[in-house]
């Protein structure tokens, strides 16, 4: 096969702003599962081997995203939907005579369906949608009082997806007449222009990646078994110094001895730092931060947290839980533990336990020159990654 003489086009349009997902990219190139949208969606067409000539509409600024790549023609997209469409058949090659448009936010639908819509518009010269029955009771109701107003026979009714497929001539005229209005999908153009649309059977992989627990909903498909999960594991140890005034595990301790060091010192949150670094392969607290910053001098544990969860966010992870136990004859904890709890599961955004034990008189710590702490913790990859 040669794009020059590709009967068949699919525009893949990927030029969506993905507000509602909150990102810093745009939708399309959101990773989900180390791919990104986009690539998911193409690595499907590409399956239906149905020698295409594959036109993707991207944002502008990211048409070189896609460098090496012969088989594809990049173009930018519009302001609106209507408009990245529009620009995606002017970049159809003079052969192609069937066309599909697909949106990159529907990733996960199957090669199968692509070719079940382009071989019925081949047979039919009609529009062809896939769509699938709708399951729900549906009810009309009054939008200003809220109140139900009557029942909808949901047998009437189909949710439609893409790929959607046309005749490339009859589409062309479709939007040429069509103005920029409010159009749900190519569908509702084509329709409104005159044109018959069908359907096929889509399938249920092919839903609209638009929030955030879509993404979540998109990982479970790709990753039935489970999602990535590590463990991590961070210690630290610092010396009491001359100085009252002790900050451990969140808390300030007054009547106790500071411990040294360049921030406040406080190995229970060090140690957690370390630990959540550790489990995402991101080094360790002194390679974030390193020791002799001034902005840093006195810091408190919550800088380095905050930090260390960002970084993890950034890599694609999230923190499950974490434990610390803090090794030392002083400060005596009990009392405190549950304060401790709280601040430090605020601070690392999940569940933190803390323990407390002592060395029976054995080293640093045993002899009461200073305090350790040992932490574990448990990551698990995130669904959006940008």
């Amino acid at each position: 096969m040669t794009l020059k003489s590709s009967t068949i086009g699919v525009i893949l349009v990927a030029a969506g702003s993905g507000q509602r997902m909150g990102a810093r990219v745009p939708k399309a190139f959101l990773e989900i599962d180390g791919e990104r949208l986009v690539d998911r969606a193409l690595a499907n067409i590409r399956s239906a081997t149905l020698d295409a000539q594959i036109v993707v509409v991207v944002p502008a600024g990211f048409e070189t995203e896609f460098t090496g790549q012969t088989d594809l023609t990049v173009v930018t997209g519009g302001a609106t939907r209507h408009a990245s469409v529009a620009a995606g058949l002017a970049a159809c090659l003079p052969s192609v005579d069937v066309v599909l448009v697909h949106d990159a936010a529907r990733a996960l639908m199957p090669g199968e369906v692509f070719a079940r819509v382009a071989d019925e518009v081949r047979a039919s010269r009609h529009g062809v949608v896939p769509a699938l029955a709708v399951v729900d009771a549906l009810k009309s109701f009054d939008v200003s009082t809220g109140q139900v107003t009557g029942a909808i026979d949901r047998n009437t009714l189909r949710a439609v997806q893409t790929p959607q497929g046309f005749v490339r001539a009859d589409l062309e005229r479709a939007h040429a007449q069509a103005s920029e209005g409010d159009y749900h999908d190519d569908a509702a153009v084509y329709r409104d222009a005159g044109f018959v649309v069908t359907t096929v059977a889509g399938d249920s992989r092919g839903f609209k990646i638009t929030h955030p627990e879509d993404m979540e909903r998109a990982l479970m498909l790709l990753r039935p078994a489970g999602r990535d999960q590590r463990i991590g594991t961070g210690t630290d140890v610092h010396a009491f110094g001359p100085n009252k005034g002790l900050w451990l595990a969140g808390l300030h301790w007054p009547e106790e001895f500071e411990l040294e060091g360049h921030s406040d010192g406080d190995s229970a949150a060090h140690a957690i730092v370390d630990a959540l670094l550790a489990a995402a392969q991101l080094g360790d607290i002194g390679g974030m931060v390193g020791t002799s910053d001034p902005a840093l001098a006195g810091a408190h544990g919550d800088v380095f947290i905050a930090q260390a969860v960002t970084r993890l966010r950034e890599a694609g992870y999230r923190p499950v839980n974490v434990t610390v136990q803090i090794i030392g004859n002083r400060p005596k904890l009990a009392g405190r533990r549950l304060e401790a709890e709280q601040l430090l599961s605020q601070w690392v955004g999940a569940p933190v336990s803390v323990s407390a034990t002592t060395s029976d008189g054995l080293g640093l710590t045993g002899e009461g020159r200073g305090i350790a702490a040992v932490a574990t913790a448990l990551i698990e990859q995130v669904a959006i990654r940008a």
